[in-house]
């Protein structure tokens, strides 16, 4: 059982909360276009940052943990690129100027941050109380795993999510983004603006993907510490990440098949971790080092045929896929504003 002191968790979260306000200065505060240059800078720091706090981690924890902490962040990150089609197919339903799109990223990845704190707390205490919970975990994962791929060459609808259906029934909306201003003042009354849609739309997004993200960590280590550090570090990187990969989006064409094959596997590993705690020891489980080892090899191989897949044929194109019968890009129309 993995000890952290009162003091190990306020460093954590004060580096966390650092590294999160610099996010938002940067995404908030400076609204701009992000270049390329830009954003493999940034991309490369927060990961040089994660990977650093892994071999800290490691040293201090021992890489039993450390390998637990970087087989969460690769699930985690590999997830989140996922995440980062949805956010591309939000910005493009709902046409948020490029100069705007930092500020809906930077609140996006806050919002996602919270949501998964809740549902890490809750996890780890379902968790502790009721070892049955693993069981449920893996039988989640195994579902979406599942519709994932046989939904793999589809996207999520944004325009029929009821959150959004509903967003644009009752509130008052302006018809342009009004200065990148989520709430403004028209004579006199009171409006909201586009841009409070799409933060909407991508609250619901994120809390979906929290409801798979999570448990898929829970899979791979069940210590709320180490669940915590992965999903901080692989979301404080978003918001670079999206502006240096949006272009090549695209071209994983296998992405989905490769996420549904892992959550397929983890889901897997969480039941038989189950079996063997409450049925019988001779139950064979899977070792942190096989996960591991398992998770890079499927998004090595997924990214390499990907990119002899569109060698081949240039007008194959990715998509975000989804756990029920959605659409494709090609049928999604931006809507102007």
């Amino acid at each position: 059982m993995l000890e952290v002191t009162a003091l190990g968790w306020t460093l954590t979260i004060g580096v966390i909360v650092a590294l999160l306000a610099l996010d938002l200065t940067l995404g908030v505060l400076r609204p701009h276009a992000v270049g390329f240059r830009e954003a493999a800078a940034w991309s490369a720091f927060y990961i040089a940052v994660a990977v650093g706090f892994g071999v800290v981690f490691g040293i201090v924890a021992g890489w039993d943990y450390g390998a637990q902490y970087y087989a969460g962040y690769i699930v985690e990150k590999s997830l989140s690129v996922d995440n980062l089609f949805v956010f591309v197919i939000i910005m493009a339903t709902f046409a948020v100027p490029e100069k705007y799109q930092q500020e809906v990223l930077t609140f996006g990845i806050i919002i996602a941050l919270v949501l998964r704190v809740i549902f890490i707390a809750l996890g780890a205490t379902l968790l502790n109380l009721f070892s049955f919970t693993f069981l449920l975990f893996g039988l989640l994962l195994i579902w979406t795993g599942v519709q994932l791929f046989r939904h793999r060459d589809e996207d999520p609808d944004i325009e029929n999510n009821i959150v959004v259906r509903t967003g644009r029934r009752l509130l008052p909306l302006t018809d342009d983004y009004v200065g990148g201003k989520m709430i403004t003042r028209i004579d006199g009354k009171r409006m909201f603006t586009p841009l409070f849609l799409v933060l909407v739309a991508i609250g619901g997004s994120d809390l979906l993907f929290a409801l798979d993200s999570i448990p898929a960590v829970f899979g791979v280590t069940d210590e709320a510490y180490i669940v915590f550090v992965a999903n901080a570090f692989a979301l404080l990187g978003l918001r670079a990440l999206f502006f240096l990969v949006k272009g090549l989006l695209d071209r994983l064409v296998y992405l989905s098949t490769g996420l549904s094959i892992i959550l397929g596997f983890i889901g897997v590993k969480l039941v038989l971790h189950w079996a063997h705690k409450d049925i019988s020891d001779s139950v064979p489980e899977v070792s942190i080092g096989l996960s591991l080892g398992v998770i890079v090899t499927v998004l090595v191989v997924t990214t390499v045929a990907s990119l002899v897949k569109v060698r081949k044929d240039p007008d194959a194109k990715a998509h975000a896929g989804s756990v029920r019968a959605g659409s494709t890009v090609e049928e999604q129309k931006p809507q102007p504003r």
